[in-house]
């Protein structure tokens, strides 16, 4: 039995996944439709269109699967499992409660930042494969910003390692006697910023940008295969989301509730602001998306870590001491960007 538990999670995890996946499209159809004074789906499933997000991955199922004569057919077929099958791993490492876990890895944090990379890795793969210029475009912009957010997102999360002293997630879950974000908020916010710019999340899609780039890198892909890139996305979505309620907002931790009820509070809690930002906040440049990777979310992500490490080796007691610091910090740095947008 102690071998079966893991794969009887691990398919019911996937299953949880793949079920919520389509209440997110749904979802985000109708709060994109609120946020514009619109309905969005109505008729599908009569009930507010519940069936729409149904109808959606009944018609990718019937679609051909076209081909086109000039791409690299290997890498073509391939590039949408590249990014699939490394999401769908970081899934199995996420601890929903205390027992809940498919594998519980003491290196837990840098198995999820790895494998999260795989994405950026596809995109490639596919724009490249492609023979289409937009496809090209769209995998070039793709990589200049997962690149420029890689660094921000992963050196965000040591300041909650060096608090924990673990890359155990769980671990960092039961060492949070105080969430996370109200100690280091200016590493929330940075992991905040990198997290949708890692998914491709508007007001950061630069590399499918229909606008300019039509769909980008996934441009010449049809059927299940552009099908996989998007339920990629909303793996992506799950997994590091889970991860900011593991690292910023403690986890399954919270008072009177069951723990996985507490965990999927916070979940969609966070789903909800990242599908409220997605259409209400235009789309950035590509020159400013660098600038303010290069120029804001690394520095400030190497601030926290500086100050985090002073506080730990000068500060007896630093938990308080290092929250006001950063909580200063932000409140100065907002007052400043006011007063340059004036």
């Amino acid at each position: 039995m102690a071998l079966v538990w893991p794969f009887i999670i691990a398919l019911g995890v996937i299953i949880a996944i793949l079920t919520n996946i389509v209440f997110f499209m749904w979802a985000e159809f109708k709060i994109a439709g609120r946020v514009v004074d619109r309905y969005g789906p109505m008729e599908t499933g009569r009930f507010h269109g519940w069936l729409q997000s149904v109808a959606d991955v009944i018609k990718f199922l019937g679609k051909e699967d076209i081909i086109p004569a000039n791409v690299d057919r290997l890498i073509f077929k391939i590039a949408p499992f590249v990014g699939f099958v490394p999401v769908v791993m970081i899934t199995m490492a996420i601890p929903y409660t205390a027992k809940l876990i498919v594998r519980d890895l003491d290196i837990g944090v840098f198995y999820i930042v790895a494998l999260s990379s795989f994405t950026f890795i596809s995109m490639i793969m596919g724009g490249w494969a492609s023979g289409n210029r937009f496809g090209f475009l769209g995998a070039f912009r793709a990589a200049g910003q997962l690149l420029a957010y890689e660094l921000p997102l992963g050196l965000s999360i040591a300041g909650v390692v060096m608090l924990s002293s673990t890359l155990r997630l769980m671990g960092i879950v039961e060492d949070q006697t105080v969430w996370n974000f109200a100690i280091q908020p200016i590493g929330f916010l940075v992991f905040l910023v990198a997290m949708q710019v890692e998914l491709q999340r508007s007001p950061f899609d630069l590399a499918v940008a229909e606008s300019e780039l039509v769909a980008g890198y996934a441009v010449e892909y049809s059927g299940m295969r552009f099908a996989l890139f998007q339920v990629g996305e909303f793996f992506g979505l799950w997994g590091l989301s889970s991860l900011f309620v593991i690292l910023f907002l403690g986890g399954w931790h919270g008072p009177f509730l069951p723990d996985i009820v507490w965990f999927f509070i916070k979940f969609y809690a966070v789903f909800l602001f990242l599908a409220f930002s997605r259409v209400s906040v235009p789309r950035v440049r590509p020159d400013q998306l660098m600038a303010l990777g290069w120029k804001v979310m690394l520095p400030a992500a190497l601030l926290n870590i500086l100050i985090t490490a002073a506080m730990i080796i000068l500060v007896p007691h630093y938990k308080i001491p290092l929250a006001l610091t950063e909580f200063a910090i932000v409140i100065a740095a907002l007052f400043l960007m006011r007063r340059a947008v004036k």
